[in-house]
This record gives structure tokens, C-alpha cells and sequence, in this order.
């Protein structure tokens, strides 16, 4: 085969040669295009670029053989990281006219792209949408839409774009793209849809559940107009320790106290153990405390347990739920998950409970801790309330579905 027409096969095989013939091309134009091509291969892309301006140079050349000459020449250009002759070089080949529909479609996107790294933000919008027009619809040509709204400060046009992309996952039954997640959820902070970011975290921690997110999301609804921090202080601990962000000495030692403060030692208990176990209690200058702690998690447990009957007798005679539910709950961290569950249910139904969202929270939490998993969900979707409640009962719903129940 002549080195011309081996070169054109090798360009129509690469895409780089559009509507132009293997006989359209003189030795002249061909030789040194295929030389570019073999040093672009060889990763040698300035030489390659003096070559095709080699071809260039060449006179009287067909407009097919301008087409190839201005293809190879953005495509040198582009790895030689000469941006702007690999943008002239691609204009010329969208405007010759000899480009069939997907071709010009490549090209435009490889505009795009080209003007993104210039950071001509206009052209590359305005490629970026003839590329679209002529039926791209790559992923990566979605994103770079995607940062030219956020770099014109479109971020409604991100927010729509990526909810569209969510949908569209979710309505195929596949789990939606993190990325797509992560641009939604940043376009609606600052369009301050504070509703739809939570919605969007929330799908983020179903389908990615890293550590780093439950964090955020766990410190995002602490600062919620209307969260009750210190009521549900050893709620948010719960769950900091069930997803694997419970990790600072302070931390096990406050969820510790505020669990005996609660009426439930064996929690507390199983709180110091855990910490002693991680190495963040026992060790460093205030070991002696920790010890403290330990030992009256212990006593109070023992305590606890030996009037845990009298405490029921008491519950029993109560005009209201609300020691069944405290007792049911320190049961079930106790391992009597029949017995304790079965008492939180008798609180409930017995009613007049000063937080009866709070109640339900813990029967459904309790639940979980029990094993029931179906039942817990149902008992949590159940849960109401504007102080955060509601936020808890759904994460755990999250978590739930994840395992790793602590």
C-alpha cells in the first residue's frame, strides 16, 4: 500500500478523515501526514504539528486534502497543548462543509473542550451546544455544560441539569451518579433551596454512604432553624456512633454521661466499653476520669438492674407513658429486646407523653437494636416534628438499610 493511502486509512479509521477518498490525496500532502501520524502515536506531538505544517505548505491543495491536513493539525495541535491553533484548526474543519452529522458533532465537542482549557467560557458554551445540537450527548460533554453554567454563575441551569440527570438514573432503576449528586446538591446551596440539598444529601447517604458524608449531613441538621440540640444531643450521638464518625475521646465520654443522665446505663455502659476498646478512653492524661466513668457506669448499671422490677410496678401506675418508654429503651440496650420493646409499645399506647415524636424515634431506633428491621422503618417513617425528630427518623432509616447496626 502507497503511503498516502495507507494514511488514509489509518485517519478514517481514527475518525480524523471525513467524506475524502484514498485517491483525493497526492504523495506530496500524504507523506507527511502520515509521518505526523506516526509521531503523534509515538507521543511526539510538536513534531508532529511541524510536520503537518510540512503539508500545509504544500499548494493547490483539494479541499479534501485541506480537511485532513486541518483535522491532523487540531489533533497535534490539542496534545501539543497549543490551544488556539487547535481551535482554528477544528473551525476549519466544521466549516468545510465535507463533515457528516456524528463527525460534526465530534468536532464541535472537541471545540468545546478546547475552548475550556483557553477558558474562553463563551466559546466554549457556544460549541458545547452546536455540539448538542448535532446529537452529542456524552457524559463528559454534559459536565463541561454543567461547569460553564456554574463558571456563569447558572447554578439554577446546574440545579436543573443535574436533577434531570438524577431522574433520569432513578426512573432506569440505576443508583444515580455520585457526581451528579455532589452538582446538584452545591447548585441548590447556593441557590438556597435549603429543602431540596437535604432531599439530595439524603439520596447522596443511600446510595454513597462514606463517613465524611453522614458527618456533613449529621452537622448540617444540628444548624436547622428549630433543631433541639441539647434534647437530641444523645440522639445524634447514636447515630455519629453507628455510622462510624464517632471518633474523638470527648465525644464517648458525653454520650456516656448523657446516657446515664437518660436512665440508661446499659447503653452507657456499652458506650465507655466501646471507648476503652477504640483506645480513646484509658489512655493519655486523663485516664484516671475515664476509669471514673467506667466504674460508675457500672455501679449504676447494677443499681439499675436491681429495681428495674419496682421501676415497671411504678411505670405501670403512672397516668402516663413516659418511664415505660424510658425503661422499654434501657431494656432493649440491656439485651431484653422482647421485654423492653413490648414496654415502650405499652407507654406509647398508654399516651399522655411529654415528646411523643421522641417516643416513637426510640421504639423505632429500639427496634433496630432488636433486630426488627421492617418494623423499625414503619415505626420511623411514622415519626413527625420540626426540631429534628423527623431528620433523625429518616437518617436512621438510611442507616438502616446499610447494616453495620450498632
Amino acid at each position: 500500500m502507497k503511503p498516502h493511502r495507507l494514511l488514509t486509512a489509518l485517519l478514517l479509521a481514527a475518525g480524523l478523515l471525513a467524506g475524502a477518498s484514498a485517491q483525493s490525496v497526492r504523495p506530496e500532502v500524504g507523506k507527511p501526514l502520515q509521518q505526523a501520524g506516526d509521531l503523534l502515536r509515538a507521543g511526539k506531538a510538536k513534531e508532529a504539528l511541524a510536520k503537518v505544517r510540512e503539508a500545509d505548505a504544500v499548494s493547490g491543495k483539494t479541499p479534501a486534502e485541506q480537511v485532513m491536513i486541518d483535522r491532523m493539525k487540531g489533533a497535534a495541535a490539542q496534545r501539543a497543548g497549543d490551544n488556539a491553533a487547535a481551535a482554528q484548526a477544528f473551525e476549519a474543519v466544521f466549516a468545510s462543509g465535507k463533515l457528516a452529522g456524528p463527525e460534526q458533532a465530534q468536532i464541535a465537542e472537541s471545540l468545546a473542550f478546547t475552548y475550556s482549557q483557553m477558558k474562553n467560557w463563551a466559546k466554549s458554551s457556544e460549541w458545547a451546544q452546536k455540539a448538542q445540537a448535532h446529537g452529542a450527548n456524552s457524559p463528559q460533554l454534559r459536565q463541561l455544560q454543567t461547569f460553564l453554567m456554574a463558571q456563569s454563575g447558572d447554578f439554577s441551569g446546574v440545579a436543573k441539569e443535574a436533577a434531570a440527570a438524577v431522574a433520569a438514573a432513578e426512573q432506569a432503576g440505576r443508583r444515580p451518579a455520585e457526581d451528579d449528586l455532589l452538582r446538584l446538591a452545591d447548585a441548590q446551596q447556593r441557590t438556597k433551596n435549603a429543602a431540596g440539598q437535604s432531599n439530595t444529601m439524603e439520596k447522596l447517604l443511600a446510595n454513597y454512604p462514606k463517613k465524611e458524608y453522614w458527618n456533613d449531613m449529621l452537622v448540617r441538621i444540628q444548624r436547622k432553624p428549630g433543631f433541639s440540640a441539647d434534647r437530641l444531643a444523645l440522639d445524634v450521638y447514636r447515630l455519629q456512633l453507628a455510622t462510624g464518625n464517632l471518633t474523638k475521646t470527648n465525644d464517648y465520654m458525653e454520650m456516656a454521661q448523657l446516657a446515664l443522665q437518660a436512665g440508661n446505663t446499659a447503653e452507657a455502659k456499652k458506650i465507655v466499653d466501646k471507648g476503652f476498646a477504640a483506645n480513646l478512653l484509658g489512655t493519655g492524661a486523663e485516664a484516671d476520669r475515664h476509669k471514673r466513668l467506667r466504674d460508675l457506669a457500672l455501679k449504676q448499671d447494677a443499681e439499675a438492674k436491681a429495681k428495674w422490677d419496682a421501676d415497671i410496678v411504678q411505670a405501670n401506675s403512672d397516668k402516663d407513658g413516659n418511664l415505660m418508654v424510658q425503661l422499654g429503651y434501657a431494656q432493649v440496650s440491656a439485651g431484653q429486646a422482647d421485654a423492653g420493646l413490648k414496654l415502650i409499645e405499652q407507654g406509647i399506647a398508654k399516651d399522655k407523653l411529654k415528646r411523643p415524636e421522641d417516643a416513637k424515634l426510640h421504639l423505632g431506633i429500639a427496634q433496630l437494636l432488636a433486630g426488627k428491621k421492617a418494623k423499625a422503618q414503619q415505626t420511623l417513617r411514622s415519626v413527625g416534628g420540626t426540631d429534628g425528630t423527623a431528620d433523625l427518623a429518616r437518617l436512621w432509616i438510611i442507616q438502616s438499610n446499610q447494616g453495620n447496626q450498632q
